[in-house]
């Protein structure tokens, strides 16, 4: 029998394990790059029951670099429908507070009327999880660098130092090997690729609390007189109901019918189509008709992280390098932050130009920022749990005005701190041995975001010009690979640095922007962008030996030296 370690063939550059939508992000961005990928996904087709329903500002960003923003913005809620965040006794009962949040037509109204410096030219989007699967899955297969194989199950790799060999199985039990450069575990929590490379999460696992947390059950519902019979006054897309005896949230799928639940008011082993419906009619205060269209237990509360993101040519992204509460909407966003950062870099080892310190700085980049973020998740998560829900809540008179009057004032707080632009914006690469510091990081904060050109932070965003539309981005401008921003109209020859780059086939786009205003947010004449848009270098004037800045950036160590690929 012919080893498939020693299978002369051509293997595939990038085999990705997971076809959600990090691994389907991952096959996009190397495609972005040129680089060819196989996605093996274990699903005969798309997931088609809810799951997370926040595309934050940055995964927007990510979204647009790919042509794909405006198609995924007019998935979910119709464009009127209020994005609002409320809470309820019951569904009938008593509003305890409401954090309005703008439509997606206002919101795209409000951007393009934003000031020229305004930070989120893609704000924030809500449209669950197994809509936008469906589309990049329609998307992937017009991309001829990209092959799909659905309904192959992974069930073994192993590797040398030269190629990774990938064991699948079908549906009928035929096994094939497939053989790659480099293999990237996109499979999730039960992630087999992290179980085949021994490594651990660690970390806090499931909070003890009933907000959110244990073991807990969601369902996709349909609830055809919720808007017309229980829910009558202003709309929104999350409908909270608390009070002594349960808590749940029902998620607005399509503004119409469809509910995606989250509760951990019914045990998940015995959830069953009549007992989710006795919870939503008992949370509603009133008797409705509810269709249970699926249901699946789940475990909230996790703040758990691997402890390796890279061994070898194997590396991890998304859920299987990290595991969220999904307290803010962070866990998809990461994984797909995970894979822009990985792109460039593997499509650096594979044509040539990273060097042999290259792909390491992946797991030192992404490793502290997934830490952060889960801390923050879970932050978010037990700061909910923490709001008393007395049975006072329900009682007419003072002592339920005042209880509700103090829920609210807590939930309207906790509703702002998930509005989290620092951690969707915030991520910053200090330190990294790629990143050529210069100044003083703005401090890190969760809640906001402040644009630094101080490198190792996303690139600073700037609108060119008033009509806010495509290619009037900042971001539009920029090339593939790296950009050279000469700005304010002075700034120096870059000549010595294109030619380094060009030696050492490092794609660069020289970008001329004379705009008193991306002087003033980048502080420096040249400022150098990495292909995901995190500042890497910048000065007034180029280096003496602009081949030792290339060669860093790279990941050479030195200039000329490569990575074998």
């Amino acid at each position: 029998m012919n080893d498939p370690m020693n299978d002369p063939s051509p293997p595939t550059p990038v085999a990705i394990v997971g076809g959600g939508p990090v691994g389907l992000m991952l096959a996009l961005f190397l495609d972005r790059h040129g680089v060819p990928s196989t996605v093996f996904d274990a699903a005969p087709h798309p997931y088609g029951e809810p799951r997370g329903n926040t595309h934050n500002a940055r995964t927007m960003e990510h979204y647009r670099r790919l042509g794909i923003s405006a198609p995924i913005r007019r998935l979910g809620l119709p464009a009127e429908h209020p994005a609002d965040i409320a809470w309820f006794t019951r569904y009938d009962g008593h509003e305890l507070a409401r954090l309005p949040l703008a439509s997606r037509g206002l919101r795209m109204r409000e951007t393009a009327a934003a000031p020229a410096t305004d930070q989120t030219p893609e704000p924030v989007h809500r449209a669950n999880q197994m809509y936008v699967e469906r589309f990049l899955y329609e998307h992937v297969r017009t991309r001829p660098r990209i092959t799909l194989h659905l309904g192959r199950t992974v069930t073994g790799m192993r590797q040398d130092q030269d190629r990774v060999v990938l064991s699948t199985e079908d549906a009928d039990g035929r096994v094939r090997h497939t053989r790659a450069r480099y293999a990237v575990g996109c499979d999730g929590g039960r992630s087999l690729v992290r179980r085949s490379l021994g490594v651990h999460y660690e970390g806090p696992g499931s909070l003890d609390q009933e907000v959110l947390g244990r073991r807990a059950t969601a369902a996709h519902l349909r609830l055809p007189t919720f808007h017309t019979d229980v829910m009558t006054g202003p709309r929104a897309w999350s409908y909270w109901a608390l009070n002594s005896e349960l808590v749940m949230n029902l998620i607005a799928l399509d503004g119409a019918d469809e509910f995606f639940l989250l509760t951990s008011s019914v045990d998940p082993d015995t959830a069953d189509p009549g007992r989710i419906g006795d919870l939503v009619r008992r949370a509603a205060g009133t008797p409705l008709p509810v269709e249970v269209l699926g249901h699946r237990p789940w475990t909230p509360g996790a703040a758990l992280v691997a402890r390796r993101f890279t061994i070898g040519r194997i590396l991890l992204a998304g859920d299987a390098a990290h595991l969220f509460t999904p307290n803010g909407g962070f866990g998809m966003n990461t994984g797909v932050d995970d894979a822009a950062n990985l792109a460039w870099k593997l499509a650096a080892v594979l044509q040539g130009w990273g060097g042999p310190g290259l792909l390491a700085t992946y797991e030192t980049e992404r490793r502290p920022v997934a830490l952060r973020n889960t801390a923050a998740a879970r932050e978010l998560n037990a700061g909910l749990g923490s709001i008393a829900r007395p049975p006072a809540l329900e009682e007419d008179g003072p002592a339920g005005e005042e209880a509700r009057a103090r829920a609210g004032d807590l939930l309207r707080d906790y509703g702002e701190r998930t509005h989290s632009l620092g951690v969707q914006l915030g991520a910053r690469y200090d330190g990294s041995p790629i990143v050529a510091g210069d100044g003083e990081p703005p401090a890190d904060s969760w809640g906001t975001y402040t644009p630094s050109g101080v490198p190792g932070g996303r690139a600073p965003h700037l609108w060119l010009d008033d009509w806010h539309g495509q290619g009037s981005s900042l971001y539009d401008r920029f090339g593939t690979g790296w950009t050279l921003l000469r700005l304010g109209g002075g700034a120096p020859d870059s000549k010595p640095l294109e030619a380094a780059a060009q030696g050492l086939g490092m794609p660069l786009t020289v970008l001329d922007v004379d705009l008193p205003e991306a002087r003033d947010l980048y502080e420096r004449d040249l400022v150098l962008i990495r292909p995901d848009q995190h500042v890497a270098w910048r000065g007034n004037r180029l280096p003496t030996h602009p081949g030792e800045l290339v060669a860093q950036l790279t990941g050479s160590g030195r200039a000329g030296e490569r990575e074998a690929a």
